[in-house]
């Protein structure tokens, strides 16, 4: 007997489902976005004549990224996967396919979450039903004919690098200050800024110093921007302006650009530069403790401040632009009030009861065997086709909800462990303890685990006392 022919959904079918559009551009100046927007209009005009609903947190961008790189971070293309592992949508509306995944394991990885969430894939010529055994066969030969070509390009680049290399002539890419973005012109101004920032190193000004005299001067950096003490060490690390050519991490010989910076005051710089590295060694290592670690946050600007020479520092205080920030707190005095807090919420805390059986009683595990063989014959009808995908799906996911309700006994709540020892009554006599044996990575897991941030605002009142008022304390859940 023939079988069955397949019938395909029609958009009747998706009025009102949820969807989502993912966007990428792989290389844009800047944040020019212009790419990117185009696709998410085509994409939302595809929404709209298919019924689908697309929520505004369900537009996923990658703006400048490669998604032939095997080893290029994603973010959007995680979150992506992210939310349709959690079945928030049916649908996922792109551009082109080759904006979506030029790799075979994204394919795969997207195909086995479909199988679990009927995911359909719409781009600007047509959709791809991922359940249909079809569509995933032309998938993959468009996944793989992208590969192809996003090889071919890599080898092409590749030669042509080991080419311009063999000749003397530079990297291209973004433009190097001192000179033009061919990187073979001098530009005069930025030049005698060069020989300044390296003469003024060897001198024995800090790097620092330097950025923050040049931000006074009103002197941008190669891309508009204030200087800090990154931009300085870029410069002095810099080969170019010494006209060194260098290829994966070799010097391979002299460019045929002109050099503002001698070679001698290149290699004396490479020598002060080992030298202050050494000397500096541990210098700045924290010679005491900092309780609060990771947990004190600036209010000003939102960043960490870490702990340095008795106080907590905001993390921008090095900083040598208009960007830097001065706010500081004492440590000893902000250490022991939010300690005292600490102490007090766990003198009532209470977690006895919480530790669950770290083993399944009989009756438990005999459950969760039956119900692994259950899902073993579903898998074995869906195989034969004596169940619908639709249905096999369907009874899959109840029967996995059945073990995972049964698996939670298993489950051991965080504070157990992070507080054993430390609640109760004698919770101030405990820390005591802790901190006389110096178990100060201990009593700093714990202060992180009960609050999610001590603030830290500026002062209120004038005065050499500690002011209590400027520190806001944010709990955790627990």
């Amino acid at each position: 007997m023939a079988e069955p022919k397949r019938v395909r959904r029609t958009g009747a079918d998706w009025s009102g489902q949820p969807a989502a559009i993912y966007c990428r551009i792989s290389h844009v100046n800047d944040d020019d976005q212009t790419g990117v927007d185009r696709q998410e209009r085509i994409c939302r005009e595809l929404a709209e004549r298919l019924g689908l609903s697309i929520a505004q947190t369900m537009v996923f961008v990658d703006n400048n990224r490669s998604a032939w790189q095997r080893n290029r971070k994603r973010p959007g293309w995680d979150a992506l996967l992210e939310t349709a592992r959690e079945g928030r949508v049916r649908h996922i509306l792109t551009y082109h396919p080759d904006r979506l995944m030029r790799q075979p394991r994204d394919l795969e990885e997207l195909l086995q979450i479909s199988d679990d969430h009927d995911i359909t894939l719409h781009g600007e010529a047509n959709h791809r039903n991922l359940a249909d055994p079809d569509d995933r066969f032309f998938l993959r030969i468009e996944v793989a004919h992208a590969c192809r070509s996003s090889d071919d390009t890599s080898r092409r680049l590749k030669d042509a690098l080991i080419d311009r290399a063999q000749d003397g002539k530079p990297h291209t890419g973004k433009r190097r200050y001192g000179y033009d973005k061919s990187g073979t012109a001098i530009i005069p101004e930025e030049a005698e800024i060069v020989r300044e920032i390296f003469t003024r190193y060897l001198e024995g000004e800090t790097c620092t110093a330097i950025a923050r005299d040049l931000n006074r001067r009103k002197e941008p950096t190669a891309l508009g921007r204030e200087w800090n003490s990154s931009n300085v060490l870029a410069v002095l690390d810099s080969h170019h302006v010494a006209a060194v050519r260098r290829f994966r991490g070799e010097e391979i010989g002299q460019g045929d650009w002109p050099a503002i910076i001698s070679r001698g005051m290149w290699d004396e710089v490479r020598e002060r530069r080992t030298f202050r590295a050494a000397a500096s060694k541990g210098r700045y290592a924290p010679k005491q403790p900092y309780l609060l670690r990771g947990v004190v946050v600036c209010k000003a600007c939102g960043n960490r401040m870490a702990g340095s020479g008795g106080k907590y520092m905001c993390n921008r205080a090095a900083r040598s632009d208009s960007r830097t920030c001065y706010r500081t707190a004492s440590a000893a005095p902000l250490e022991k009030f939010v300690t005292d807090a600490a102490i007090k919420l766990l003198e009532k805390l209470d977690v006895t009861g919480q530790e669950a059986a770290t083993s399944l009683s009989e009756e438990d595990q005999a459950e969760i065997d039956a119900d692994r063989e259950e899902l073993a014959e579903l898998r074995d009808m869906w195989e034969k086709r004596e169940l619908k995908t639709q249905e096999y799906r369907a009874m899959r996911r109840t029967v996995e909800d059945r073990i995972a309700k049964v698996e939670l006994k298993l489950v051991v709540r965080p504070a157990v462990e992070v507080l054993r020892g430390v609640v109760g009554p004698n919770a101030r006599k405990n820390w005591t303890r802790l901190e006389e044996a110096e178990e100060h990575e201990r009593l700093n897991a714990v202060l992180r685990f009960l609050f999610a941030a001590v603030i830290i605002d500026k002062p209120k009142v004038r005065s050499k006392h500690f002011d209590f008022g400027r520190v806001d304390i944010e709990p955790n859940r627990l």
